[in-house]
Formats: structure tokens, C-alpha cells, sequence
């Protein structure tokens, strides 16, 4: 696909998102318990690679940066690339499903990603940027978003170890890799699914590395 600079329509896209206070305005259910600040970074719409998480937690709502935290080491040895590649806004876009941290729940747990993100904005986000032929969809959510949007939506699983486990058609398919998120939470799935580790992250790896400048 064509990369291009950021057009007009882009640009005031990603300036409506920063001002972005329907999840308090607006809300779907009880609304936002803070004060909104997306973390949503596409740059110019250049990237050829867009990794999708669920949505920021306490440490990236305070940093404005997304995985700024234990579980961004854990994806970038997934993705097989140091932290100045990952934020290099030319060879990545980050747009998690929700937008800003959504608050805990009565247990401490972060809680889901706010719907009003998807329903405001993703579809038109997504539909300008073109140039990312490969999606990185970390957790259900992002999962089934992103495989209905390419058309498969028969290809989410039941669980979100079955969408993962049909990772090599839905790669094939749609160019997209379903992973678990790399939360510490997630260490118990890892161990009980090494085929995780030996199996779909070389290739992972791989297509990451042909979608980034040639070293030299």
C-alpha cells in the first residue's frame, strides 16, 4: 500500500480525539471518573504496522505514552524490536479500542475499554490509515474489532486462547496477529500454550522486521 503524509481529514480527525470528552459529556453508562486523556499515536498515517490493545492503564494515563509499562517490554521482545523503533511514528501506529484509562472496578482490576471510542471514532481513524497492512490485535476486544472490520468475523473465536490458536489463517487472511495481551496476567495462558512462544512469534518477528527499514 501507498504511504502518504497526513492529509487535511487526518489531521483533524486526530485533533477532534484529543479534545475528546464524550465519555463524560456523552457517556455510555456511568461516565469517565477522570479527566479524559487519549493516548492515541498515528503520526503522519505512514506506519506500516498498528498495534491495537484494549486501553491505557494508570501509568500510560499519566505518561501520555502508550505502554509505558512492564507489559510494552514484553510486547516489543513479542514484536522483536527495541523502543526507539516502537516509537517511531513512521514505522508504528498505536490506537488502542479505548482511548483513555477507563478507571478500576470494585476489585482494583482496570476496567473494560469505553464504548464510545469505537462507536465515535474507529471506523473513520482506521479507514485513514491505509498504509498499516499489518494489525497487532492484543486481547478480545481489539481481536474482534479488527477481524469483523476485514471480514471474518466467523474467524473469533469462543475465548480468546481460540482466536488466538487460528492465528496462522487469520494472519493469512486479513494480515492480522490475535495475541493475548502482554500483561503479567497473562503469564498462566503463556505456560499452558508454549506453541505460542516456539510457533507464532518467529513468525511475528519476522513480518515485523520486513515491514521496517533494512539496518545499514
Amino acid at each position: 500500500m501507498t504511504e502518504r503524509p497526513t492529509t487535511p481529514d487526518l489531521a483533524a480527525l486526530l485533533q477532534r480525539i484529543a479534545a475528546c470528552r464524550v465519555c463524560i459529556e456523552t457517556p455510555r453508562g456511568r461516565p469517565l471518573p477522570h479527566a479524559p486523556r487519549p493516548v492515541v499515536r498515528v503520526g503522519e498515517g505512514r506506519a506500516r504496522i498498528l498495534v491495537s490493545g484494549q486501553a491505557p492503564g494508570i501509568r500510560v494515563h499519566g505518561s501520555g505514552l502508550p505502554f509505558t509499562d512492564p507489559s510494552g517490554e514484553r510486547l516489543r521482545a513479542w514484536l522483536g524490536v527495541s523502543a526507539p523503533e516502537f516509537y517511531d511514528e513512521r514505522l508504528f501506529a498505536v490506537v488502542p479500542m479505548g482511548f483513555c484509562f477507563p478507571g478500576y472496578d470494585a476489585k482494583g482490576s482496570d476496567l473494560p475499554p469505553r464504548r464510545e471510542c469505537a462507536a465515535t471514532w474507529h471506523d473513520a481513524l482506521f479507514a485513514a490509515l491505509p498504509a498499516a497492512s499489518l494489525v497487532v490485535a492484543l486481547g478480545s476486544h481489539a481481536q474482534r474489532y479488527h477481524i469483523a472490520r476485514l471480514g471474518r468475523p466467523d474467524l473469533v473465536g469462543r475465548t480468546l486462547g481460540d482466536t488466538v490458536a487460528r492465528w496462522a489463517t487469520i494472519r493469512a487472511e486479513m494480515g492480522v496477529y490475535p495475541l493475548p495481551h502482554p500483561s503479567w496476567r497473562n503469564n498462566a495462558w503463556l505456560k499452558r500454550n508454549p506453541w505460542f512462544e516456539r510457533e507464532l512469534l518467529p513468525e511475528l518477528r519476522a513480518d515485523v522486521r520486513a515491514r521496517l527499514p533494512a539496518a545499514g
